[in-house]
């Protein structure tokens, strides 16, 4: 009952972001690593995914993200809601301007979710991809990346996931009691976005085939 209560006020919101939110950036470093290996070859990032699944890690983590999407969404849309209810309440006083990533938090993470179905649909259903066979995943990705438009679409998306990061860093931090400086997710989001991006230009341009 105590965690309820406390999950009923804004500071219990907050912190179900904080940590949901971590454990969304900790599977996005995992996954940015993971992709970095197709670096190596073929065999590396094909290996690197019967490893996984010979585990057993696949399911658990999904099932692990879906809980920690659910929270994070539901938190983020009610903090939304009783943000409007208080500046109805306010409306007499100035609104307080916050940076542009606070203001597109929220879009950012539409972007982010839109983008998350289509790549399950592309790269983990195979459904969408132009090889789309299982298990061969550097083939798929290379398939993927070599029409310009996908890679637009997953460079629009990696920017909203650096944005979102470089916000979400500072402002979880702060939710937790503790202090950072705003650099520290500016370092966060770029390391994620050259990580995330070297894959499709490298495909693109030719150095990975």
């Amino acid at each position: 009952m105590d965690t309820i209560r406390l999950y009923r006020t804004t500071v219990g919101k907050k912190a179900v972001m904080a940590v949901t939110g971590a454990v969304l950036l900790l599977y996005v470093v995992a996954h940015m690593l993971g992709n970095l290996t197709i670096f190596s070859g073929p065999e590396a990032i094909d290996g690197y995914g019967r490893w996984l699944r010979e585990v057993g890690a696949v399911w658990p983590t999904r099932v692990a993200l879906l809980v920690a999407v659910a929270l994070h969404f539901t938190a983020a849309y009610q903090l939304t809601a009783r943000a409007r209810r208080a500046r109805g309440r306010y409306a007499h006083r100035r609104p307080v301007r916050g940076g542009y990533a606070a203001r597109t938090m929220r879009w950012g993470g539409v972007v982010i979710a839109l983008f998350v179905v289509y790549h399950l649909l592309d790269l983990t259903a195979g459904w969408l991809n132009p090889h789309g066979v299982p298990g061969e995943i550097h083939a798929n990705v290379v398939a993927d990346f070599q029409h310009w438009y996908v890679v637009l679409a997953y460079t629009a998306a990696v920017l909203a996931l650096a944005l979102h990061v470089r916000h979400g860093v500072w402002s979880a931090t702060r939710s937790l009691g503790v202090t950072t400086s705003r650099a520290i997710g500016l370092v966060a989001a770029t390391a994620i976005a050259a990580g995330f991006l070297s894959v499709p230009f490298a495909v693109f341009t030719g150095l990975v085939s």
